[in-house]
């Protein structure tokens, strides 16, 4: 059982900064890709950032400059750093991590974690 964990969620004014945690727990080998996909009112679930097992990252045309996407593989955590937040990310954040465990490798999801922009 392979749960992800996420933190780092809230309100802040445009212009302000976040940081999201996602944490990996449970029968771990090792974790593939890591990265985190929002969803805004009234809009389809988007990729926000991706970080693969070799460190590469790619990022959505809308945060790029302005997110920073990483993770620590010793604590099975992917962090996503927000900067110059504007109302427009406003979105439930998600986290997505390729996990491979003894049997298998599968694709699981965080809860989401609401961020909020204001104006």
């Amino acid at each position: 059982q392979v749960q992800l964990l996420e933190s780092g969620g809230g309100l802040v004014q445009a212009g302000g900064s976040l940081r999201l945690s996602c944490a990996a727990s449970g029968s771990i080998a090792s974790i593939n890709n890591m990265g985190w996909y929002r969803q805004a009112p009234g809009k389809q679930r988007e990729l926000v950032a991706v970080i693969l097992s070799g460190g590469s990252t790619n990022y959505a045309d809308s945060v790029k400059g302005r997110f920073t996407i990483s993770r620590d593989n010793a604590k099975n955590t992917v962090y996503l750093q927000m900067n110059n937040l504007k109302p427009e990310d406003t979105a439930v954040y998600s986290c997505q991590a390729t996990v491979r465990t003894y049997y298998s490798t599968l694709n699981y999801w965080g809860q989401g974690t609401q961020v909020t922009v204001s104006a």
